[in-house]
């Protein structure tokens, strides 16, 4: 099995730079407050569906310390003057499923300079591994009908998808 709170892996984004992509863990909450300074309104429009221009001290905690059973979360950063930031990041939170398989929830975020460099497809392909191994049988996503390259990463991923509407909102699921 693998130790999802150790995990790491070198990749390399579209336009050459190299990235890392690791587990995200509790120490990470400065980084990640930095990120959310730096993420344009309408990229957090499109994963948050609302205006999100902070997070509490709870939310914080919730997006870092993460279990690697039931929720994973791994961010993507680069190196700058010595220093690592977050330039994205993807998680899954396992939830309850009427057919009573191990489904999970998935969601994204990346940097706007970033997009379009392959990062979310990237993070992806790891979190597939680590939901693999954790026994996970489906992804679904809720996806605002207009965000189309988060519907790109999951239809160039070679899984099978459907997709069902509720208004504005796609319902994306991916069988692993």
């Amino acid at each position: 099995m693998i130790d999802g709170k150790s995990y790491e892996a070198k990749e390399t984004l579209r336009n050459g730079q190299p990235i890392r992509v690791r587990a995200i863990r509790p120490e990470d909450k400065t980084l990640l407050l930095e990120v959310l300074d730096e993420v344009g309104n309408d990229s957090l429009y499109l994963r948050f569906f609302q205006n999100k221009t902070y997070l509490t001290d709870q939310e914080l905690k919730f997006f870092t310390e993460v279990d690697f059973i039931d929720h994973v979360a791994l961010v993507a950063t680069a190196y700058a003057v010595d220093k690592a930031h977050i330039i994205g990041g993807g998680r899954y939170i396992v939830c309850e499923h009427a057919a009573k398989i191990r489904s999970a929830e998935l969601a994204f975020m990346v940097l706007d300079r970033y997009q379009g460099q392959g990062m979310a497809t990237l993070i992806m392909k790891h979190l597939l591994t680590l939901a693999r191994d954790n026994e996970i049988a489906q992804f679904e996503a809720d996806v605002l009908s207009e965000n189309a390259r988060m519907l790109a990463v999951f239809s160039h991923i070679g899984l099978p998808m459907s997709v069902s509407r509720a208004g504005n909102v796609l319902h994306v699921t991916l069988v692993l």
